[in-house]
């Protein structure tokens, strides 16, 4: 066996929201360990310059080294448009953004080819899942809308209130009048508002959550650089975050099919 199998998956986000796509790693990958790393002292990410975002990304990228990762998600819609490319490039690590992925599902799914995104205000400006999207089917359709409430809505445990329902209705009306067929969730946040989003589009409307997909990536690259786990023992899971470790150990807790005890916090700005 590889030696380097038993070493954790990196896996970052501004905040909770890359909890998506843990969740849907611990499942599909139930052998790897995990070190996950939220950036809650800087969320969201959505409002900040390309600059920022790939500055957060290598210091966060140099502290998952410190834990000896084997390969790195970036569970953070903003971080994969702005960021991986660079990333990619500067360090000599597998990284997984989730773009790709997302992008790839909404074009298995779509019928009509007409795919909304809801994203952050730097996804949706970048239009990284337009050209990804347009290079798998050239004739698509893509609207794009920046949703950029819905991140905060989530951190502050909004999801459920009845605020969250104004707040969809006021971003995404103009989508729902439109045809599309299939939109894409585009931003780990949006998956804990994706009951609330599949009723109001109803069933016309597929609704593509990219964590499965990237967790299908994580694995054939796993499989591809001979780096599974394949010890047979139990997967552990760390949590560091930026800023408040406690808030955020009690959030994950609602998300994960794993008790979290602990968060520990760090000071990011040191890497």
């Amino acid at each position: 066996m590889n030696s380097k199998g038993t070493a954790p998956i990196g896996v970052f986000d501004s905040g909770v929201g890359g909890l998506t796509v843990a969740r849907e790693i611990m499942r599909q990958l139930p052998q790897e360990n995990i070190v996950y790393f939220g950036d809650t002292a800087r969320v969201p990410y959505g409002s900040k310059s390309k600059d920022n975002i790939i500055r957060f990304s290598r210091q966060i990228i140099r502290f998952l080294e410190t834990k000896d990762v084997k390969a790195i998600v970036i569970a953070c819609n903003t971080a994969s448009a702005l960021a991986l490319d660079t990333v990619k490039e500067e360090f000599d690590i597998p990284i997984v953004g989730v773009i790709v992925p997302g992008a790839r599902a909404a074009v298995q799914a779509t019928k009509n080819g007409k795919i909304g995104v809801a994203g952050t205000e730097a996804t949706i400006r970048s239009e990284t899942y337009t050209k990804v999207i347009r290079q798998m089917k050239p004739e698509a359709s893509v609207i794009g809308k920046p949703c950029p409430l819905f991140v905060p809505l989530v951190e502050e445990g909004f999801a459920k209130h009845k605020i969250t329902e104004e707040v969809i209705d006021i971003y995404l009306s103009d989508m729902r009048k439109t045809d599309i067929d299939t939109m894409i969730l585009g931003c780990t946040h949006y998956p804990l508002l994706r009951s609330r989003i599949m009723e109001y589009f109803g069933e016309r409307v597929h609704i593509v959550n990219p964590a499965y997909e990237t967790a299908m990536d994580l694995k054939a690259v796993l499989a591809e650089q001979n780096i599974a786990n394949e010890s047979g023992e139990s997967a552990t899971y760390e949590f560091y975050v930026s800023d408040a470790a406690e808030k955020f150990a009690h959030f994950a807790n609602t998300i994960l099919p794993y008790d979290v005890t602990a968060a520990k916090q760090i000071n990011i700005e040191e890497y």
